[in-house]
């Protein structure tokens, strides 16, 4: 499995930063691509450089550079999962404004009928914020906020970050114990 994986500039990196651990431990081939702003997150929120979290993927892009090869329907990939992914973001997807290689993978894999996984991070929603959701949910994108979960009774913000991961892993249908399935406790 092939996967492009996008962290952008909002808080909670440490969803995409996890992401990429554990699809390096279930050998997913991965295509990372880490924005300006992403990076500022990385050393604000996080006790990782962004050197390190680069280290956590197959190949690396430039966020501006819109000649690499997931700007092509032709580079076959199996989806796309945005983690954090900012509004901005989403917006620049939703409207078809592609002036970072992050908007453009996610175009391309709209275009190619892959799975892409927003792991949108926002809070209030504005009406623009979810009419953006809305537009892109109409196109089959798979919009997934970290929303906490408490039936598992989560004692860490590990425990919190894991669910929001695995529950990225499920749309992908990647084997994981990174969380309690209903009913298993």
């Amino acid at each position: 499995m092939k996967l492009i994986i996008g962290i952008t500039g909002s808080t909670g990196v440490i969803y995409g930063i996890r992401l990429l651990e554990i699809l390096k431990k279930l050998h997913v081939e991965t295509h990372l691509i880490i924005t300006e702003w992403a990076t500022k997150c990385i050393g604000m929120e996080t006790e990782f450089t962004p050197e390190h979290v680069r280290s956590l993927a197959g190949t690396v892009s430039d966020e501006k550079n819109m000649a690499a090869s997931i700007s092509s329907g032709t580079h076959k990939v199996n989806g796309m999962i945005i983690a954090p992914c900012s509004m901005k973001t989403l917006s620049s997807i939703a409207n078809g404004y592609d002036e970072t290689l992050i908007a453009r993978a996610a175009a391309v894999t709209i275009k190619e009928g892959r799975k892409l996984i927003l792991m949108v991070r926002e809070t209030p929603l504005s009406a623009i914020n979810i009419e953006n959701m809305l537009k892109l949910a109409r196109l089959g994108v798979v919009i997934l906020p970290p929303v906490t979960e408490f039936y598992t009774r989560p004692k860490t913000i590990d425990d919190i970050v894991n669910h929001g991961v695995g529950k990225c892993l499920d749309q992908f249908d990647l084997e994981h114990d990174l969380y309690p399935r209903w009913g298993t406790f």
